[in-house]
């Protein structure tokens, strides 16, 4: 398991950071959910967008109890977290669904990094369940890519059907 290095950044703007993060995650899944032309993936993906409201939700709580201040997001994450990428039109949903998974792994290690910053259990044990919620998350979107890789492959195969002599 990777371990990222938040070391060098404030509580302030870590938390800032995973807060912008579940924003941006939720409004990308929800996005794709209405992109994809299957209904049980539609499903899945606004399932997950869902749940990472209720996390940006549990951080705001963290946020006010540390900062004693309501969060104010940065246009701009103060960490580096994988950025996802809808694309155009274009963009088959399996790449998107690919950056998502990126964005999943890197969120879990995120928590599980920042849960050692935190000297309380009940903040320390929720940032993990993040973690290993995201994991979840995770294990979700890889398998509907492979689905997704299958379809896609078929539609390009079933499309070449109609091209000949």
């Amino acid at each position: 398991v990777m371990k990222m290095d938040i070391s060098s950044y404030s509580l302030e703007d870590l938390l800032l950071a995973a807060i912008k993060s579940e924003v941006d995650a939720r409004a990308i899944y929800n996005q794709l959910a209405d992109k994809v032309n299957n209904a049980f993936l539609s499903d899945k993906l606004r399932f997950i967008a869902d749940e990472e409201k209720k996390h940006r939700e549990f951080l705001e709580s963290v946020y006010k109890m540390n900062m004693q201040k309501e969060p104010v997001l940065p246009e701009i994450s103060p960490v580096p977290l994988p950025e996802i990428n809808i694309g155009s039109s274009m963009t088959p949903p399996s790449e998107v669904v690919f950056q998502s998974m990126k964005g999943e792994e890197a969120a879990s290690d995120f928590y599980r990094s920042l849960s050692e910053r935190f000297e309380d259990d009940e903040t320390k044990k929720m940032l993990i369940y993040l973690s290993e919620m995201e994991i979840g998350h995770f294990k979700l979107l890889e398998l509907e890519k492979v689905k997704l890789d299958r379809e896609e492959e078929y539609e390009i195969q079933w499309d070449m059907m109609h091209v000949g002599p």
